[in-house]
This record gives structure tokens, sequence and C-alpha cells, in this order.
């Protein structure tokens, strides 16, 4: 067992609390999600021993493999997170416990038609934060459009929405942004309560925005690996 890596996620569940706390927030309200991207599954099986049930990729060959690899734990979530290409959502659906980045009625169509005799799926609508059509997101403008789509898909449960903090700009005005469409998603579909923001350099502000899922990669991981 990786001693490092025990404190490292101690020490990031700690800040969250704080954070948590300085806002007036419980942080039992917050899940936790380690992002492994490019680490082997080997620490993943680390993690879970340590009590980690909420993983993340962001590329569906590495999320697939891994699955896979440390299939034996039965109890592990697994959240996509990264951005979906229609034909690769058979293969995320079929391992996934949710799914962070739904942006268009495409993506939530290929994931409901592959979920056929599955438990539903829930999902995340994500926003494009930015001013950058090639960035992952749906415009402000198409959320309610998009949400009525997906809460319409008979295998997903729209559960909220997620977004990246934009490079140039505060993270905390950014997720106040988020948040003000995360309220105009809930007149859509009342249930959907879930804000999925923050990572390593800016959880603290996305809690105070009221995130409730925070994805966390090198601050419990550590470094990626050199992939050469």
């Amino acid at each position: 067992m990786d001693t490092d890596l025990a404190t490292r996620l101690d020490e990031v569940d700690a800040r969250i609390a704080g954070a948590a706390r300085s806002v007036g927030r419980d942080p039992a309200e917050l899940t936790r999600i380690v992002v492994t991207k490019f680490h082997p599954a080997a620490l993943v099986r680390e993690l879970h021993a340590l009590g980690v049930r909420d993983v993340a990729e962001n590329r569906q060959q590495e999320f697939t493999a891994k699955a896979v690899d440390v299939g034996d734990l039965d109890d592990l979530r697994w959240h996509f997170v990264g951005q979906l290409q229609t034909k690769k959502a058979r293969a995320v659906r079929s391992v996934a416990s949710a799914v962070h980045s739904v942006d268009r009625e495409r993506v939530a169509d290929a994931l409901d038609a592959a979920g056929a005799e599955r438990p539903p799926l829930d999902v995340f609508l994500q926003v494009n934060l930015t001013d950058d059509p090639a960035r992952g997101g749906v415009e402000p403008s198409g959320l309610e459009h998009l949400a009525e789509h997906a809460a319409s898909c008979q295998t997903l449960r729209v559960r909220g929405i997620m977004a990246v903090a934009p490079l140039g700009e505060p993270p905390a005005s950014a997720f106040e942004r988020l948040a003000g469409y995360a309220q105009r998603l809930r007149k859509v579909v009342p249930d959907a309560t879930w804000m999925s923001a923050g990572m390593t350099a800016d959880f603290a502000e996305a809690i105070a925005a009221g995130a409730t899922h925070l994805r966390i990669g090198t601050a419990i991981t550590g470094d990626r690996p050199d992939r050469g």
C-alpha cells in the first residue's frame, strides 16, 4: 500500500470538509470522485482498499479497460467525465454508474439506446462556460432544450449539471454562473439537484457555489505517469 496515497487522500478529504464547513455546508453532502487518468488499475485497487468507491476516467478505452481489470470490486461506482463520442456510448454505458458529459441530443440518444435491460443511468448535462464552441458542453442558450430531451429518454436520469472552469477567469465567478444554470435546469427537471464541478485547483470555489460532486485527480493520485 502506498502510504503517500493514503496521506494525500486524507489531506484532500480534510480540505474538502473544511471548505464545506466554511460556507455552512455539511461535508456529507459532497461526493468526492477520484480521477485516475493514466494511472494503472492497481491504483484503483489501492484507492478501494482506502475506502474510495467513486472513481472516474475521461477516455473510453481506459475507462473500459480499468473497469474490466477491477471488475471483482463490484461496489465501485464508475463515472465517465470526458467528452463522449456517440459511437463509444455503448461501451461507456456498459460499465458507467454516471456520465457527466451529456452535451447534445445525439449523446443522450446513444446512451439511451444502449440502456436496454440495464438500470437507469445517472447523467449530468455539461454546460460550456467559455466562448469557444470547440470546448465541451452545451451552449447555455440550449440548456433547457437539451434538458427536456434528455429527460424524455427512458433509460436516463438527469441528475444535475456539470462544467469545467475556464482558463483565464476566476473559478468563483465561473461557478457562480454555473449555479445560475443549475437553477434553470431545475425548472425543467426539478430533481436535477446535483452539480459536478471543482477539480484539484478549484474545488473550494466549487463547493462555495453549491457543487455536490468533485472530480479530483492529481491532488490524490499524485503526478500522472509519463506516457512516453
